[in-house]
């Protein structure tokens, strides 16, 4: 007898919505979702799609009904719980807006807990469209799997976050001009940290003499290249993952 198919399949679409997620809960999109569910999955009734609601994990749904402009589905499994990221974050100076979208995009994927976007001196930019990286966020996290979105807060400029940064938390420092090497820093690291990364004139020596003379800040050296704003950003992501964060723990 031929095999019974995996429940739910893998290959199902994959969708946070607003709405709180239970067994038996009714949820009714519209919009771009309902747009890609229809027209670009081709989704009909009967099947299934995953649904995230940022605060009770991941659900296996049934579609019920598909309109012209809607989709409704009926939660059906819960199929796991939000999962816990480790507690850091990047702290990125505002790059071009293709290049910050490819940071939004892969810091999501690679496990950040929140992206905090930093205005310096020498940023090419100085605002961040909300619902856009909002958006980018959600659909990296799709993609991938999450179960999290990492809240992305709005720019702020680099002598308020020094000025209001947590007594608790770590600020790893990625200094063009060197320091500790990554891995080692990273290496015995406990508890809340983040990672500071540059704009793509990197930081002014003003700058970079406040953010070390910070108590909370470690410099720390991602190689013996200068690299990108966007490559030094996920670049000390990887490295932290790798070093203490929750790749260490994957199988």
């Amino acid at each position: 007898m031929p095999a019974t198919p995996a429940w739910p399949p893998k290959s199902a679409p994959r969708l946070f919505v607003a709405t709180p997620l239970s067994e038996g809960a009714e949820v009714r999109i519209e919009g771009n979702q309902a747009h890609y569910l229809g027209k670009v999955m081709r989704i009909s009734t009967g099947d299934t799609v995953i649904l995230c609601d940022n605060e009770t994990g991941e659900w296996a749904a049934e579609v019920i009904d598909i309109g012209k402009r809607h989709t409704t589905m009926t939660a059906r499994q819960h199929l796991r719980e939000r999962e816990e990221v480790p507690d850091f974050w990047l702290c990125a100076a505002l790059l071009k807006k293709d290049r910050f979208d490819m940071v939004l995009e892969k810091a999501t994927e690679l496990g950040v807990a929140a992206i905090h976007p930093i205005v310096t001196r020498r940023c090419v930019a100085d605002k961040l469209n909300s619902e856009r990286a909002s958006a980018i966020v959600t659909e990296a996290a799709e993609q991938c799997a999450r179960t999290a979105l990492p809240p992305v807060a709005k720019p702020r400029k680099l002598d308020g976050l020094l000025r209001d940064w947590p007594e608790d938390r770590i600020l790893f420092f990625a200094d063009e001009e060197g320091g500790e090497p990554a891995a080692d820093a990273f290496c015995y690291a406990d508890g809340p940290a983040a990672l500071l990364t540059g704009p793509e004139g990197g930081f002014d020596d003003e700058e970079r003499a406040a953010i070390r003379a910070h108590p909370n800040a470690r410099p720390i050296s991602l190689g013996p290249r200068i690299l990108r704003g966007e490559t030094a950003a996920l670049a000390g992501i990887a490295v932290w993952m790798a070093e203490a964060g929750d790749w260490i723990d994957a199988e």
